[in-house]
């Protein structure tokens, strides 16, 4: 979704040179684009065209912005608003966002700050559009990787690739952005698709149990030990091992596994023949493995056999254009799940969706999403439903560097319009009391 193109931007305001600055600069990234030197002529558009987005000026003559927001809210849903001032103040930040403007861009603004204005405009539109639907178009769904962007287009075609050959992988990424998944879709795309695919979670198996599990052990090879019993190794022959988070092998552990790799023959434990294996050996970490090396915390030799071919799995705020997708993949599952009417999304939370970082990616979505289906009683989810660590996250866009005191004035701003207003929150939410918020606002007007 983000830098939507082929819109229809309607620009609105009564000064000629202000209309083609934002004509030029919309056009230039695509959209098709629309202007009205008044309120009057812009309804008349709005009634003979689909607008997607609207950019108003707050001050002019006899009909304002607001009133042109006013009217848009009541009879347009789908179309989305940007208010912009050269009077900015709280009191018309707070009036342009009770009124319905997605954005309140005071002058003067960069180019950067209309385009990402714009973006954060139209990709709620977007998000809003699908999840509501439930019915997203172009969406990629592979092996359970679900969307569309950039990133996973990159993803996918990197799985294709790797799945050609029969090297080793070395896949990358945060936890919770599903480097299991992409492991599965290498060999479910494979020639060794019709053969085991057998994950191993390096990290939850104690490391004096671990050699065991992954080559097997010979009955009395250790006390407990009453029969012979194959390791994980053994099990995936002829088809792919996924040793998920290999960084935390023992060093110990990493030379047996070093010479697994290149003898391609395990041991089993209290055995005195290697058996040969056929097996493709896929490696995951959510750790930089290099660092770890340069650190002397994982064998270089190691990390050169695991290291054929890297795929890094990108972390959800990388892709936020899939964020819509994964909302209604997850929900269509867990509604079926416990048999309960898909509830809807109110703009404020997608908005909370869209401008939280998700440090627990797809994993934090998909818990967040099942809490709220389950936990959820009414027909919607509202802002309330969430965590309060999420219900004023700040909106994602790049912003040109600006001075702290600037900074901290945006904002304060954007928490007071988001509660309306009402000093009272807004100081609890900023953390301070109603007389340094009071003489923040003041010195911010002077």
């Amino acid at each position: 979704m983000k830098g939507s193109r082929n819109k229809r931007i309607l620009v609105v305001d009564d000064t000629p040179a202000a209309i083609d600055i934002l004509q030029r600069n919309l056009v230039s990234k695509g959209h098709c684009v629309f202007t009205a030197a008044n309120v009057v002529d812009a309804v008349k558009i709005l009634e003979n065209a689909s607008i997607d987005l609207v950019i108003t000026d707050y001050k002019m003559p006899r009909i304002s912005g607001l009133d042109l927001i006013r009217h848009i809210r009541a009879n347009f849903h789908e179309t989305e608003v940007i208010m912009v001032t050269g009077y900015a103040s709280v009191k018309g930040a707070v009036e342009a966002v009770k009124m319905g403007a997605e954005e309140y861009l005071p002058k003067p603004f960069t180019d950067e700050e209309l385009f990402s204005a714009v973006d954060r405009a139209l990709n709620k539109q977007e998000l809003r559009r699908i999840v509501q639907n439930g019915k997203p178009h172009g969406t990629v769904d592979t092996f359970g990787i679900i969307g569309k962007s950039k990133p996973v287009r990159k993803l996918l075609t990197e799985i294709e690739k790797a799945s050609r050959s029969l090297a080793t992988v070395l896949v990358l990424g945060e936890s919770g952005t599903g480097k299991e998944l992409v492991a599965r879709a290498i060999h479910y795309s494979s020639r060794r698709a019709a053969a085991p695919f057998v994950p191993v979670n390096c990290g939850a198996i104690p490391e004096r149990l671990l050699e065991s599990e992954l080559f097997g052990h010979v009955k009395g090879a250790f006390t407990g030990a009453n029969e012979s019993r194959a390791g994980f190794f053994q099990t995936a022959d002829g088809g792919t091992i996924l040793l998920d988070e290999v960084n935390e092998m023992s060093p110990a552990m990493q030379v047996k596994l070093l010479r697994v790799l290149q003898d391609k023959q395990v041991c089993m434990v209290g055995a005195r023949k290697t058996q040969q294996i056929d097996i493709r050996i896929i490696a995951s970490s959510n750790k930089d493995l290099r660092a770890l090396v340069d650190k002397n915390l994982f064998r270089d030799d190691l990390f050169f056999r695991l290291n054929v071919i890297t795929i890094t799995v990108p972390p959800l705020r990388e892709r936020p254009d899939d964020i819509a997708l994964l909302i209604t993949h997850f929900t269509e599952k867990y509604v079926e799940e416990i048999g309960k009417r898909a509830p809807v999304f109110t703009d404020e939370v997608l908005r909370a969706f869209m401008g939280y970082g998700w440090p627990g990616n797809i994993r934090e979505l998909e818990n967040l999403i099942q809490r709220l289906i389950v936990m959820t009683d009414g027909k919607k989810i509202d802002l309330p439903d969430l965590p309060s660590f999420m219900r004023f996250s700040v909106m994602p866009g790049t912003v040109p560097l600006r001075s702290l005191a600037e900074e901290e004035n945006a904002y304060i701003l954007r928490v007071l319009a988001s509660v309306g207003g009402n000093k009272s929150r807004a100081a609890a939410i900023l953390g301070i009391d109603r007389k340094t918020l009071r003489d923040k606002l003041n010195s911010a007007d002077s």
